[in-house]
């Protein structure tokens, strides 16, 4: 999944004007049938789920996506998911700076964990350092968790809990780690 996930980064730079390819007549309605491919890739990717046992422990499962656990992930360790179990990354170029640099298509594969409207802080689950957990406003208007500093995430084709598929991703514009429970890229 990771070749096709690179692959797709590609057709979408190349669509955007960023990469060899040229933006001609249409240039707008490739970019839209190439971000409806991209949806169209992560339903089909959610429907496959992944392999039974590679989850965290069901204790840190309960919850909303707003709140941040710790669990084990991979073969990484113990590192930080939301309240259903799923990885959380850090964008490196966002560099500790409380400020996201990932939208637009970006935050389409990247989907930023954001608090849904009248929520103002994330929820600190067992191992998780409250003080390290913040938020920052992006750019319409949403607040994002953030975690010593960095935005958090998750990866669009992790479609059960405990997948790391997006780490050490170099994806539209930067690499992409799983957060440890300091607060440092897993590497």
């Amino acid at each position: 999944m990771r070749l096709a996930s690179r692959s797709v980064a590609a057709v979408l730079e190349r669509s955007a004007g960023r990469g060899r390819g040229r933006r001609g007549r249409g240039g707008r309605s490739r970019h839209l049938a190439v971000l409806v491919a991209v949806l169209a890739l992560a339903a089909l990717a959610a429907a496959c789920g992944g392999p039974a046992g590679s989850g965290p422990s069901p204790s840190s499962l309960h919850g909303p996506p707003y709140k941040i656990d710790v669990a084990e992930v991979g073969g990484l360790g113990r590192a930080l998911v939301n309240g259903k179990g799923f990885t959380l990354y850090l964008f490196v170029p966002d560099d500790h700076s409380s400020h996201s640099r990932c939208s637009g298509i970006c935050a389409v594969e990247w989907p930023p964990v954001v608090l849904p409207k009248g929520v103002t802080q994330p929820i600190a689950g067992p191992g998780v350092k409250r003080s390290l957990l913040g938020t920052t406003r992006r750019s319409d208007g949403s607040l994002q968790v953030t975690y010593a500093g960095w935005p958090l995430y998750r990866w669009f084709t992790d479609t059960s809990p405990g997948q790391d598929n997006g780490q050490g991703l170099n994806n539209l514009g930067g690499l992409w780690y799983v957060v440890s429970p300091s607060g440092h890229p897993i590497h």
